[in-house]
């Protein structure tokens, strides 16, 4: 867990979202559900970027393209959201983006309902064996 948030630590520091993905990203997303991805902040787009070629690769889920969009859009309501929040999220389980997912849902609801309802449960225990999954892929 350690080495997992210093990595997020240098992600969130040093790294910079390559605007040139975004033309894979429009590929999958509508321009309705773009929206809400090009409003995040630089680490959520890393991170979302990242792990939709993660499970691009998965044999589970790459042919699945509610999971595909999923893995762009499940932290878009985070808001550019700080590193001291995200850490105040992992420390003490409270923080401005501790309602992200609901909010996810609430963006989506009426533009994908099958996405919407992803997001709101992406970090809910699940017996779905696709969520499962995404969840561990997410998770590292």
């Amino acid at each position: 867990m350690i080495i997992s948030r210093l990595r997020q630590m240098k992600i969130f520091f040093l790294q910079k979202y390559n605007p040139k993905n975004d033309i894979t990203v429009k590929e999958v997303l509508t321009k309705e559900e773009f929206y809400y991805f090009d409003k995040m902040g630089n680490y959520d787009k890393i991170h979302s970027f990242n792990l939709f070629l993660k499970v691009k690769k998965n044999l589970l889920l790459k042919d699945d393209i509610s999971y595909l969009k999923l893995a762009l859009l499940h932290d878009s309501s985070k808001e550019h959201a700080s590193f001291w929040e995200r850490m105040k999220q992992v420390v003490i389980k409270k923080s401005k983006i501790s309602n992200h997912s609901q909010k996810a849902y609430e963006n989506f609801k009426d533009i994908n309902p099958t996405v919407a309802e992803l997001c709101k449960i992406h970090h809910e225990k699940s017996s779905d064996e696709k969520m499962i999954e995404f969840q561990k892929l997410d998770n590292h």
